[in-house]
């Protein structure tokens, strides 16, 4: 990982260059998160990776170390019923912009984890195909995004205990499933997600 994509846009003029990176996208509970974090140029954070190559007592601890030396990060939350009511592509795209606009120093760049660029950032931006294991800044939204996102699910998973959300976050396990069928969902289950569920799982309470 190397500041090649960051100095390029540092190179065009701009000063506060932020990743932009989501954590939540495939569960079929809970929200989904985005984060943004414009990181001092050169920063050096032993171990910073994509949030999905780490343990999460790695992601505990690189999540405090990036907000302590970060110029400026924001998180943003968007809950499963409004997941359900403009899908999740477009609700990723809502928090992605979010966490932008939240920024207490604002971005004039930002460089977006994947392909899709949400349409309503008001600001120039670059798509990088996994960017959370190329670009520093990136990396280290990742990690905000997927910390931010797990700490709520561990909070739900005392709120709902019989469905495990401290163990698998909203995914889909075998587990999970089984407290589905039992239990049908709760308050924070995505619907929309639990349509194949039930083609599966006729027997699922509903």
């Amino acid at each position: 990982m190397t500041w090649e994509f960051e100095e390029k846009a540092w190179a065009r003029g701009f000063s506060a260059v932020c990743g932009v990176d989501e954590a939540g996208r495939g569960p079929v509970a809970g929200p989904v998160c985005a984060a943004a974090v414009i990181l001092p140029a050169g920063v050096v954070i032993e171990g910073l990776n994509d949030s999905k190559k780490l343990s999460e007592k790695k992601r505990e601890a690189l999540f405090e170390v990036i907000t302590e030396n970060a110029v400026s990060w924001s998180v943003s939350l968007v809950d499963e019923k409004t997941i359900d009511e403009i899908n999740i592509l477009q609700a990723t795209f809502r928090a992605m912009t979010q966490a932008v606009e939240g920024l207490p120093r604002p971005a004039d760049f930002a460089y977006i984890d994947g392909n899709a660029v949400p349409p309503q950032l008001g600001l120039p931006c670059e798509t990088v195909v996994s960017g959370d294991a190329r670009l520093p800044s990136v990396a280290a939204a990742s990690i905000v995004a997927k910390v931010t996102r797990d700490r709520l699910m561990r909070r739900f998973a005392a709120q709902y205990p019989v469905y495990g959300f401290e163990k698998h976050k909203g995914y889909e396990t075998k587990a999970h499933d089984e407290a589905l069928i039992e239990h049908g969902p709760c308050p924070i289950h995505r619907l929309s997600f639990l349509k194949k569920f039930y083609q599966k799982h006729p027997e699922a309470k509903r």
